[in-house]
């Protein structure tokens, strides 16, 4: 008889012809086979949404650095702008000084505060925009950025250091912490090994 004709449960058979009862034993159910299933793919880190530095993703000494003429354009660019930002409010300052004194002898005192409001202008234009993101406008033009030499975005402190004292050394003897640039590697400036900081194309 075909075993899958046995009721179930059925642990005594009788013989239709001798009447002999025997024990019947079931059928024991073999498992199914369960499924592999297949090895986990670990996750794959996207290189474009990482936060992690520039370095992280790409050798930061191997990613092609702004030259000298590069740096030189986007120098005249700043410049340009600065200059125009300085006359401005710098005429308005002296304008609105010598209207509120008459002249005479303060005109010393408001030349003197034109001129310091011009190099405080020439600062905050400078570290802003390179603590914040690096570029200046004439840089942004260029496209070329300052970073930090592990690739990571300069603090406004870092900014500060290298805007002020180290390019004022650089410019102080006779401009070769500039002319270092068009001679260096890695294309450093003076201003540039003082604060650790590369140039580098975008």
């Amino acid at each position: 008889i075909d075993r899958e004709q046995l009721p179930p449960n059925i642990t005594q058979a009788t013989c239709p012809k001798c009447k002999q009862s025997f024990p019947l034993q079931q059928p024991e159910e073999k498992p199914e086979p369960t499924p592999r299933a297949a090895p986990a793919t670990p996750p794959q880190a996207d290189p474009v949404s990482s936060n992690a530095p520039l370095a992280a993703a790409t050798n930061i000494d191997a990613v092609p650095k702004a030259g000298f003429w590069m740096r030189v354009v986007a120098t005249f660019i700043d410049a340009f702008i600065v200059l125009t930002l300085q006359f401005v409010l710098g005429s308005f300052l002296a304008w609105a000084g010598f209207a509120a004194t008459g002249g005479g002898e303060t005109t010393v005192t408001i030349a003197a505060l034109v001129q310091l409001f011009g190099f405080i202008i020439s600062f905050v234009y400078y570290v802003l925009f390179t603590g914040s993101c690096g570029q200046t406008p004439g840089k942004m033009a260029l496209r070329i950025k300052v970073v930090n030499r592990d690739g990571s975005q300069l603090s406004y402190g870092r900014a500060a250091f290298r805007e002020i004292p180290a390019k004022f050394i650089s410019g102080i003897i006779f401009c070769i912490g500039y002319l270092m640039v068009a001679f260096d590697e890695q294309k450093q400036g003076l201003h540039d090994r003082m604060a650790n900081t590369y140039v580098i194309k975008l």
